[in-house]
């Protein structure tokens, strides 16, 4: 028997047209086959990295309109599906040659901790736990794609095993790391334990190799609060066991999930991955990139060195007549005094490029809500203007308020929540061409059917839509967001979370914004679902001219109960109604 064998499983990631990458780690250097029936082969040899091995393989020749079982062989020897294992076996699903009619559906939402994990509190079922026992019971239920947005793993807040692995760690490693957090994770290997204890949960690892899945990171990944201003970034260089930390993130980031986002024909021009698959023992490779990325977010705010230098995360993945673009919040933010911006000058451009063009349905990937309740809103949107105070005492006060509470979604980078509004608008009245903003460059295109924000991060779930100014704008605008997965909001956030969309409350904020002359914002939005604070898994299902939503929430005994559902390409009323999160019957989906 082979000294290599799978440490997690195979992880499905993009099937494009008859082709799709299946990312492995294997227990020692080898060759990996990935054999579909009918035909379809790819092969590909592990690259090393600090003494673990990976591949992403890229089978070819799968027959299109079909679901293809699979196996995965490690130097010849069969090691998935396992031997005598109870689930379902493993395939691909490709679509239609020509599938611009064929509907799109896709899963989403983010923060999960491990399952099963003891770390002294005891959370609600797993809601994609939940997901893949549906999908073992019904094949019909099977998305095009899972969306993971962010906090897949958490550096920051280990499990009880995680703590144990790290002391037994660092004991062997004396001279080394003295002054890291005890609980927390710094350097690459310990990282890899993350993802093992995650992605090796039954469950959750069958569903990774049977239905395609991106993914995008939140602060987690790294540590709470990443990247949230100037002064953070100042004060984390500090600590002696920082540059290890990001540099590790960053690297075993690339390695488990931004590799397998890229299109199969963006591999070799990719600025890193022909340069680790080279190597052979690519740890130095990695090291230099993790320690260089995190230096390049320094210059995020000038575009030429961006263009030269930067390596984005962001991305685009196109199915059938739907386009998702899934976008970096946190490693390449402009944290400039007077200059803050979600997404560099250069990335933006590129943003641009990719939401103009010919599609039906703009999807946007990101991990943190663009609308999010209206009193969190305005109080964020104020806080960025005191924080950039030039009477110190107030500048300084803002920061540490800001760092206490996260305020640093899209309201707090002011610039650039206004600047998505305004492109959404553009495209909502048919200002759209191949050649992006540029007049002329390309045909012009009618507005979408619909354009969707899928976020995370602030673990409740909740659907607004936003209403424009410019009665021109026809496509509708939604904030759909999804999260926990595996977690919890604090109790004392509940109510917090539910009073920022109150009107009295959020008129108050408001009102205080105003103080600090901060400007109305440019769109309006109501809130039509939520809040729902349980753990949560939501599916957007986009057909023709017609897209809808439903999240679903886990009950005590770990299956799915719908909570919300609805239609989101119907005409908005002139005053949306609220609407509470519960129980909805089968009947009723949209």
């Amino acid at each position: 028997m082979s000294g290599a064998r799978l440490l997690i499983g195979p992880v499905l990631r993009r099937v494009v047209d008859t082709r799709a990458t299946i990312w492995v780690e294997t227990g020692a250097p080898a060759v990996v086959t990935v054999r579909a029936e009918g035909g379809a082969e790819g092969s590909a040899r592990t690259f090393s990295a600090f003494d673990h091995h990976y591949a992403l393989v890229v089978v070819e020749g799968l027959p299109a309109d079909a679901v293809t079982p699979y196996e995965v062989f490690v130097d010849d020897e069969k090691v998935w599906p396992e031997q005598d294992s109870a689930y379902p076996r493993s395939v691909i699903r490709t679509r239609m040659g020509d599938d611009g009619g064929q509907p799109v559906k896709l899963i989403f939402g983010s923060c999960r901790e491990a399952t099963p994990r003891s770390t002294g509190h005891k959370l609600p079922p797993d809601a994609l736990d939940a997901f893949a026992r549906r999908l073992m019971a019904d094949e019909g239920v099977r998305p095009d794609l899972m969306v993971l947005l962010g906090d897949q793993v958490y550096a920051d807040m280990t499990s009880r095993e995680v703590r144990r692995f790290l002391r037994r760690q660092r004991k062997r490693r004396k001279a080394k790391l003295t002054d890291a957090p005890p609980h927390q994770v710094v350097t690459f290997h310990e990282y890899t334990q993350l993802y093992l204890e995650s992605w090796r949960d039954p469950e959750i690892r069958w569903l990774l190799s049977t239905v395609p899945s991106v993914m995008i990171f939140d602060d987690h990944e790294i540590i709470d609060d990443w990247n949230s201003s100037a002064s953070w970034r100042v004060a984390a260089r500090e600590q002696p066991w920082w540059s290890e930390r990001i540099t590790s993130g960053l690297a075993s980031y690339w390695v488990y999930q931004h590799l397998g986002n890229m299109h199969p024909d963006e591999l070799a021009g990719d600025a890193l991955y022909p340069k680790v698959v080279e190597a052979g023992d690519a740890t130095e490779v990695l090291r230099e990139f993790g320690q260089r990325v995190d230096r390049e977010a320094d210059a995020a705010h000038d575009t030429a060195r961006w263009r030269e230098t930067q390596y984005q995360w962001s991305y685009r993945v196109d199915i059938g007549r739907t386009r998702l673009v899934v976008l970096d919040n946190r490693c390449s933010r402009v944290l400039d005094p007077g200059a803050r911006a979600m997404l560099p000058p250069g990335e933006w451009s590129w943003f641009l490029d990719q939401a103009h063009g010919d599609y039906d349905h703009l999807v946007v990937g990101s991990s943190l809500p663009w609308l999010l309740p209206h009193g969190i809103h305005h109080l964020e949107a104020w806080n960025e203007r005191l924080a950039a105070s030039p009477r110190g005492w107030v500048s300084h006060a803002a920061e540490r308020m800001r760092r206490a509470v996260d305020l640093e979604h899209w309201a707090a980078f002011q610039r650039s929540f206004e600047d998505l509004g305004e492109l959404f608008a553009r495209l909502g009245s048919g200002a759209r061409t191949t050649g992006g903003e540029r007049v002329g460059a390309g045909p012009a295109y009618p507005a979408p059917a619909s354009i969707s924000v899928l976020s995370g991060d602030v673990h409740h779930s909740y659907v607004a839509r936003v209403r424009f100014r410019d009665p021109e704008v026809t496509t509708p605008v939604h904030q759909l967001t999804c999260s926990p997965i595996h977690n919890a909001v604090p109790v004392v956030m509940k109510p917090i979370m539910t009073l920022g969309w109150w009107r009295g409350p959020s008129s108050l904020v408001r009102a205080l914004a105003k103080t600090a002359r901060v400007r109305k914002p440019g769109v309006r939005w109501r809130k039509l679902a939520g809040p729902y604070f349980g753990n949560a898994v939501s599916t957007l299902s986009l057909a023709g001219a017609t897209a809808a939503v439903t999240i679903e929430g886990t009950e005590p005994d770990g299956t799915l109960t719908r909570v919300a559902s609805l239609p989101l390409t119907a005409p908005a009323p002139a005053n949306l109604p609220e609407r509470k999160l519960g129980a909805v019957p089968a009947g009723d989906a949209a």
